[in-house]
C-alpha cells in the first residue's frame, strides 16, 4: 500500500494536504484542473519535493528519508529525458547501469526489452533520428528495465499525435498486464484512463482525501 498521511505542502499561496491510500498492482488516473496538485502529488511521491509535514510510506515503510533514485518507483515524463548523444541501446541500458557497464545477463535484458517494445533494429540510432512515439518507447523501455513496483506517468503521451498516442496506450496496457505495477498517471483524457482500466482520482480541493472510482461509473 502506498500511503500519504496528512502530507502537507505549501508552495507560495498554494497549499495541499494529501490523505491517500493506493493499492499495489492497481492503475489510477489523476484528473483535475491546472493547479489542482496533480504534478505536485507525483513529485511528492517520487521524492522530488518533500512535504512540510506528514508521512509518505510504501508497504508501511517511510519514504521521507529515501532519495528519489532509491525509492521503489520510476517516472515516465512527457519529456522523455533521453540523452541525444547516446544510442537507443545505451539510453535504455541506463535504466539498470548508469555507468553502462553491464553483465551478460543485463545485456540480454536490454536486448529483450528492445524487442518487446518493437524497436528491434533501432539499437544504434540516436534520439534525434526517432519519431516522438519511438522516443517514448525508448523511455518506457528504460522504465521497464528498472522493474520497480510503482510507475509514475506525468502526461507521457499528451505531445503525441492521435495514432501514436493510441499505440503507446496499447503498449503500456500490455506492459502493465505483464509486470503489474502500481500505476499513477496524470492525464486530461478520460479515454486514456478507460483504455488502461484505471480508477479515477479527481483532484478538486486543496485538502485532498482521494477516493478512487471506476472510470465507467
Amino acid at each position: 500500500m502506498l500511503q500519504l498521511d496528512q502530507a502537507y505542502l505549501s508552495l507560495g499561496e498554494r497549499h495541499w494536504t494529501f490523505n491517500i491510500n493506493l493499492k499495489p498492482s492497481c492503475t489510477y488516473a489523476l484528473i483535475g484542473r491546472s493547479g489542482s496538485g496533480k504534478s505536485t502529488l507525483l513529485n511528492l511521491i517520487g521524492g522530488f519535493i518533500s512535504p512540510d509535514s506528514g508521512e509518505i510510506s510504501w508497504q508501511d515503510h517511510s519514504l521521507l528519508q529515501t532519495e528519489p533514485a532509491q525509492r521503489p518507483m520510476t517516472t515516465l515524463f512527457q519529456q522523455n529525458n533521453l540523452f541525444e548523444h547516446l544510442s537507443v541501446w545505451q539510453n535504455i541500458a541506463l535504466g539498470i547501469a548508469p555507468n553502462l557497464r553491464l553483465s551478460e545477463d543485463n545485456i540480454d535484458r536490454v536486448d529483450t526489452v528492445i524487442k518487446h517494445i518493437g524497436l528491434h533494429g533501432y539499437d544504434s540510432k540516436r534520439p534525434p533520428q526517432l519519431s516522438g512515439g519511438e522516443q517514448q518507447r525508448v523511455a518506457l523501455a528504460r522504465s521497464l528495465l528498472r522493474r520497480k513496483p510503482i510507475l509514475l506517468l506525468d502526461e507521457p503521451f499528451s505531445a503525441l499525435d492521435a495514432t501514436t498516442r493510441k499505440e503507446m496506450i496499447e503498449l503500456l496496457h500490455t506492459v502493465i498486464s505483464d509486470i503489474q505495477p502500481l500505476v499513477i498517471m496524470i492525464t486530461h483524457d478520460v479515454d486514456d484512463a478507460r483504455a488502461l482500466n484505471a480508477q479515477v482520482l479527481n483532484m478538486q480541493n486543496t485538502s485532498v482525501h482521494l477516493a478512487a472510482k471506476s472510470v465507467n461509473s
